[in-house]
């Protein structure tokens, strides 16, 4: 077999050299394989430089997609982002605060506001004073929480659920359906048919009035520092939209605080101590006089029912003698806040975001509210003066008081008065000509007997229905002929606007001053809220307490101006907000004039009775029970850390006052007045406390006036204090 010759083969692919091949064969192939080596490189670089123009296309397009997305971010990606930083923000601090040590914020409190006192309770605590005489809590008016029990298919699933007080959740969900279930009948001030709101029970009924907006919840704490639990404190929860006498014939709710007091006392062997705040001053009141007195309308404890079982009554911001806010309210469904309010944004109240008319629900629900015709002012012009003269006469309203310890030059001392003419007796004046004329300058038309202008059913105003619709344009003028109301004429003119609010408030309640309060007339109920119509139990080792704020401008005369509109359920009369005293110091700002106060009750309701009308034996006061004036001058809170103030004198921010906190404390704990030191005046220019100084006004005027009658009995009252 023939060996095959390397390299040979006319079969082989694979070019080869050989020996036998020409040299020019032989160096021509070599060049050609070099051609094809660059051709092909060209080719690899030029592919090369496609993909990368290729990749740069790629990355273009995909940057022109990017920003066309970027161009389509809607707002609900924004909201969407927004919130989850915000979210993520929050719960990376809630980790940084549940991380850092307990003391560490208190640690920042102190280095920015100095070392911080320590609360009243604990204070007391570490002196040594334990829990002695259980305490009773009498809650005012709105402060009071109330659940629906049973109600119409609009409140479906709320059973139990509060109405009133926490978050008011209902209020904006079905805002005419919470008036319906909030308002009382028009005839009875009971429930209307098929609905039933009660008073929510225990310390929780009044402790915060909304989320974080403390009532009692302050107070309480600090007594359960020294000992106080649920079983000797007690709050004597009630329904406040009811008139006094009714809370008992409806929710037995006197009887209840009776009850339990006789409870407290018999378990613990010591009297009560009891705190009422604004309107409950009134209730307890009436709730001393029913205990007392026999059935079927008073509870049947006797005549030392109350020497038996109280201590003390501290009343707190107590408006005994009425209030001039409460007029406006009746009114014209007004305030001074409300007044500004509609004067920035015209209409809004009047036809809101809710779609009703806000005031004229807001006067049908409050006009049946019977517990409010408690607060229209007492004593008439006697106490609230004439239409040329009043106790405040000359008041200074200025309300920045200067501390003891400032350097400031004393020009706002109180008692200091320097202001000029107002009439603070004219407690409502149509146009402010008339709220500074002479009263012989006024030509005024009586309007009581003056015939209003429709006499038939109302019905385009049964939604919003106010008895403004029946005066009719005839009964509207002659309102605004009488140019100027004084607490007596107030009466006549509330009667004349809301006869039926006024026939029910006239069957529960009584305004004047008793001239013999030996009269049988004066057992019924309706003259035991009225503290010039009514005497104090007999019982002289108890003690009345009036603590009050004051330094704040407090409302006492409105002007008012007649407001026409085309719409019929249109509430006629308005505060004239463009009336303005042109300084800074003047009384009158947006139409109301203020006096010294806080805020809500004038210093001369809140303090005169215990200066005054029952210091002393008087005949209001026949067993000398000791009254003591306890007043605390508003202060501002010294930074954001303190929240509404620990020296705040204004109506419901008082109740957090360490000054006022201590008092209670004290009492409860088994001090005397005279052991706290009698009367109370802390802005130290003053020797006496202002209601004093206003009682002593009023004790002048009307000797004055029973001079120029030349009679010898004008006001018999006054020369028995």
């Amino acid at each position: 077999m023939a060996r095959r010759r390397r390299g040979g083969g006319g079969d082989s692919r694979k070019p080869t050299t050989s020996e036998h091949q020409s040299p020019p064969q032989a160096g021509k192939k070599p060049q050609q394989n070099r051609e094809k080596e660059k051709e092909k490189a060209k080719e690899k670089e030029k592919e090369k430089k496609t993909e990368d123009y290729n990749d740069a296309d790629h990355h273009g397009s995909n940057l022109k997609k990017f920003k066309r997305d970027k161009k389509n971010w809607s707002c609900i990606d924004s909201c969407c982002w927004f919130i989850g930083s915000v979210c993520s923000i929050w719960w990376f601090l809630l980790f940084l605060y549940n991380a850092m040590p307990a003391s560490f914020p208190q640690y920042v409190t102190t280095a920015i506001t100095g070392i911080v006192p320590d609360p009243p309770g604990v204070k007391l605590q570490k002196e040594g004073l334990k829990a002695k005489h259980p305490v009773v809590f009498v809650p005012g008016i709105v402060t009071g929480g109330l659940e629906l029990w049973e109600g119409h298919p609009c409140m479906d699933g709320l059973f139990r659920k509060r109405l009133w007080g926490g978050t008011f959740g209902e209020l904006y969900k079905r805002p005419l359906c919470w008036v319906e279930h909030m308002s009382l009948d028009n005839e009875t001030g009971l429930d209307p048919p098929g609905i039933r709101i009660r008073p929510v029970s225990g310390l929780v009924a009044a402790d915060y009035f909304a989320a974080g907006y403390f009532v009692w919840a302050v107070l309480i704490a600090n007594l359960a520092s020294i000992g106080y639990e649920e079983k000797n404190m007690y709050m004597a929860a009630y329904d406040w939209r009811l008139s006094f006498q009714n809370t008992e014939v409806r929710d037995q709710t006197l009887s209840r605080m009776k009850s339990n007091i006789e409870l407290m006392v018999a378990t613990s062997g010591e009297k009560v101590v009891v705190i009422p705040h604004s309107m409950g001053t009134l209730y307890f009141l009436h709730f001393m006089k029913w205990a007392e007195a026999p059935p079927p309308l008073g509870g049947g404890g006797g005549a030392k029912w109350c020497a038996k079982h109280i201590k003390a009554v501290m009343n707190i911001g107590g408006p005994l003698l009425g209030l001039p806010k409460i007029v406006a309210g009746l009114f014209s469904a007004e305030a001074k806040d409300i007044a500004v309010a509609r004067a920035v944004a015209p209409g809004v109240l009047d036809k809101d975001i809710f779609g009703f008319q806000t005031l004229q629900h807001a006067m049908r629900m409050t006009r049946s509210w019977d517990s409010t015709m408690s607060l229209i002012p007492k004593g008439g012009d006697t106490i609230w003066g004439t239409l040329d003269s009043a106790p405040e006469h000359g008041h200074d309203c200025n309300t920045l008081k200067v501390k003891p310890n400032d350097t400031q030059p004393s020009q706002n001392k109180k008692g200091n008065f320097h202001s000029s003419e107002v009439n603070y007796g004219r407690i409502i004046s149509f146009g402010k000509e008339f709220a500074a004329l002479h009263s012989s300058k006024i030509d005024r038309v009586d309007f009581k007997g003056t015939e209003k202008g429709y006499h038939f059913a109302n019905t385009t105003c049964r939604d919003a229905w106010n008895e403004y619709h029946d005066m009719g344009v005839p009964g509207v003028e002659a309102v605004l002929d009488y140019k100027v109301f004084t607490a007596n004429s107030i009466l006549d003119l509330l009667q004349y606007v809301a006869p039926r609010m006024m026939k029910r408030g006239g069957a529960h309640y009584s305004y004047g001053i008793a001239e013999n309060l030996n009269d049988k007339k004066y057992q019924h109920y309706k003259y035991w809220s009225n503290p010039l119509e009514t005497k104090l139990p007999n019982a002289p080792e108890m003690e009345i307490f009036s603590m009050y704020g004051v330094g704040l401008a407090t409302e006492r005369a409105y002007i008012y101006k007649f407001s026409p509109s085309a719409d019929q359920c249109y509430i006629p009369f308005q505060i004239d907000t463009s009336a303005d005293g042109g300084t800074q110091q003047s009384c009158l700002k947006s139409g109301v004039f203020s006096v010294d106060g806080d805020e809500t009750v004038p210093t001369l309701s809140a303090g005169f009775m215990c200066a005054k009308g029952w210091r002393g034996k008087t005949r209001f006061n026949p067993s000398g029970i000791k009254t003591y004036v306890r007043e605390y001058d508003h202060a501002p809170p010294a930074t954001l850390l303190e929240g509404r103030g620990t020296q705040s004198g204004a109506h419901v921010d008082i109740m957090g006052n360490f000054a006022l906190i201590e008092d209670v404390i004290r009492v409860a704990a088994g001090a005397s007045g005279k052991e706290l030191g009698g009367d109370r005046n802390d802005f130290e220019m003053n020797e006496k406390p202002v209601a004093c100084e206003i009682a002593q006004k009023i004790v002048y005027c009307c000797e004055e006036n029973e001079r120029k009658r030349k009679k010898q009995r004008v006001f018999v009252w006054m020369g028995l204090f």
